[in-house]
């Protein structure tokens, strides 16, 4: 079983896996270095996965690392989860969020429902990645990552909802849904608020409500630069 750890200096952190004659697959171009008797590969895709990551902004291609050493993963200003899934233990994964797992670990693709896509502004079609286990995953976020738990006896409560994409994992026995923030017609502008991401168990969230500050000034200098740079060709 692969090791995964998040190392972290200068506000920056990175995973390190730690790999004993053992494979793990990668998002693509996360890597850093590698040390040891490790081997590198691209996989070429079915095309069917082709389409399907395609559609769900997800990379085609991830490469796996196998053999004896460490392999470690670009840093980042934002923030790692280490998922341990168990067998048959299904997550699934916002677009973007997945970064590295076992090889053991099946990736696969679901379709959100076509409304709950419109309403969340994901467009028509809104493909996202599911992981099944035994094995474990790394989630990548803004911020630190925490875990909820959905239940009748959970302090949690049976139900979450959020205004944007804080959710960045969830159990596949969860309930995922669009709403309005109120019944009445006048709810949203009362509110300020449009549409609702609903999440409501039993299961498990992994959500991130605060990204960290090093990230939100690295987003912000990117979108100012961005800008930038329209001013001038406009």
């Amino acid at each position: 079983m692969a090791d995964f750890e998040i190392e972290t200096t200068e506000g920056s952190r990175w995973v390190k896996v730690t790999l004993r004659d053992e494979t793990i697959v990668a998002e693509r171009g996360a890597l850093s270095h590698y040390r040891g008797d490790v081997k590198m590969k691209g996989r070429v895709p079915g095309p069917i996965r082709m389409v399907r990551a395609s559609l769900s902004g997800e990379e085609v291609f991830r490469p796996t690392f196998t053999g004896t050493g460490f392999v470690f993963l670009e840093s980042s200003l934002g923030g790692f989860k280490v998922l341990d899934l168990a067998e048959g233990e299904a997550w699934i994964v916002e677009s973007g969020a997945y970064w590295a797992s076992e090889e053991r670990v099946k990736q696969t693709f679901i379709r959100n429902k076509v409304m709950v896509s419109l309403r969340t502004g994901r467009g028509l079609v809104d493909f996202q990645t599911k992981l099944v286990g035994p094995g474990k995953a790394v989630i990548c976020a803004p911020g630190e990552v925490a875990e909820v738990v959905l239940g009748e006896d959970s302090p949690d409560g049976m139900h979450l909802a959020c205004d944007g994409g804080q959710v960045v994992a969830r159990t596949e026995d969860v309930q995922y849904r669009a709403k309005l923030p109120g019944w009445m017609p006048w709810s949203k502008a009362a509110t300020g608020e449009r549409v609702l991401r609903s999440y409501t168990g039993p299961g498990r969230l992994l959500i991130c409500t605060t990204p960290y500050w090093r990230w939100q000034m690295a987003q912000l200098r990117a979108q100012q630069a961005s800008q930038l740079v329209d001013d001038v060709v406009a």
